[in-house]
């Protein structure tokens, strides 16, 4: 005869669970760290708010509409020193974001071709692109900027080699391609000039570039399901000249070129890049496609020789095994410490004071901070820009991150 038992009954939670229980304890710390964090952030603000020299000051922001009353010598829109702090906040982070853009791209197009090149089977080649990792990366990027700056400042010829001689004759001497000057002041390039339908030229440009980026993943999505290679190379340059070119013609070239031109005194049209603008731009390329071309590096050699042996067994080329088998797989490694130096060179950007180069942190950090005695309202706005634009960069290339990531089944 079986006796029958009832199960025995669940405990009832008890508030030492908490601490004992492993299943309440990692929330019960993340609890305390944040009521501690919350706790040290409104102390620092109460001490902040309670200071006699901000109670009398305040906070306001009100002087970003007063006149600057200082120059900015590299100006992509139109600026005086009569304009307001704001325009010349605004100036300064477009500055910033120019440099920031520029140095991206080529320090990327230094780093993969670096990184590539190191692993060649010229010992020459090899050795050299050794070279350039080592040197460029052991030394801070502040003593490149200004070795640069040095340099450009006193390479080029002055303005005074290209002025055209009273009788009119060779009156584009130095030009190259009667477009470009390279002077000690800076370098003298065309400059894009917009009506009020060149926008629609540019819109059509940026939906091109989009094309291109779905044209390519077409192709890739053909190759990996059919094993067809789809060309891209001619479909893209088509895609991206063919449509604008005809928006421009059927819109009456609505965006034109100004090339700079030679006065009796300095050049006048076109856009100025000062040595300041190159140097910076130029160190931070080289220094962080150093570190740029170690993650390629890195990348390439996570990828088993097995594919490659694989990849040349079916008959590809070498330039087919790396644009097809191995970059593919090695960008997965690539891309999260390619992330980290973009961030590096956004924040690198700030060094630009030291070749005087008017970026935010020269304008709005540097002489309206000075002018005005607003410290804080100027940093707090510093660090808002540098933290928004930051999380963009980390936002846009997580979205590519995890686009190449590998997907499992």
């Amino acid at each position: 005869m079986t006796t029958m038992t009832d199960p025995p009954k669940a405990e009832g939670f008890r508030i030492g669970q908490l601490i004992n229980d492993k299943r309440y304890r990692s929330y019960t710390f993340q609890f305390i760290a944040l009521v501690l964090l919350i706790l040290s952030f409104g102390w620092l603000i109460n001490n902040a708010m309670n200071n006699p020299i901000l109670q009398r000051v305040g906070i306001d922001f009100g002087f970003l509409s007063d006149p600057a009353g200082y120059d900015i010598n590299q100006q992509p829109i139109e600026y005086t020193s009569q304009s307001s702090h704001l325009r010349a906040a605004i100036i300064g982070a477009i500055n910033t974001l120019i440099v920031a853009f520029l140095a991206c791209v080529t320090a990327t197009i230094f780093g993969v071709i670096a990184g590539v090149l190191r692993l060649s089977n010229n010992w020459i080649i090899s050795k050299l692109m050794a070279v350039y990792v080592e040197m460029f990366r052991n030394i801070p990027v502040l003593i490149w900027i200004i070795i640069i700056f040095t340099v450009a400042a006193n390479t080029f010829p002055p303005i005074a080699e290209f002025r055209i001689p009273r009788d009119g004759s060779d009156a584009e001497r130095g030009l190259l391609f009667g477009m470009f000057a390279a002077t000690n002041q800076g370098v003298f390039i065309p400059r894009l000039v917009f009506e009020s339908a060149g926008w629609l030229v540019i819109g059509t440009f940026l939906a091109s570039i989009v094309g291109v980026f779905g044209l390519r993943r077409y192709a890739r999505h053909k190759l990996y399901s059919e094993g067809r290679i789809v060309p891209v190379l001619w479909p893209s340059i088509a895609l991206l000249i063919v449509p604008t070119v005809l928006m421009q013609l059927l819109l009456g070239s609505p965006v034109g070129v100004e090339n700079p031109e030679m006065g009796r005194f300095r050049f006048e049209g076109g856009f100025l890049m000062r040595p300041s603008l190159i140097a910076l731009w130029f160190a931070l390329s080289i220094y962080t496609g150093a570190f740029i071309a170690e993650n390629v590096r890195a990348g390439i050699l996570a990828v088993s020789k097995g594919q490659t042996e694989a990849a040349a067994a079916l008959g590809l080329r070498p330039g087919r095994v790396m644009s097809l088998v191995v970059l593919p797989q090695a960008l997965r490694v690539i891309i999260p410490p390619l992330i980290s130096q973009y961030l590096n060179i956004t924040k690198n950007t700030s060094l630009a004071i030291a070749v005087g180069y008017m970026d935010l942190t020269g304008t709005l950090g540097g002489i309206t901070l000075n002018q005005t005695g607003r410290a804080l309202e100027c940093v707090l706005l510093l660090m808002a820009f540098y933290l928004t634009f930051s999380l963009a960069i980390s936002a846009i290339m997580n979205v590519y991150n995890n686009s190449v990531a590998l997907k499992e089944r």
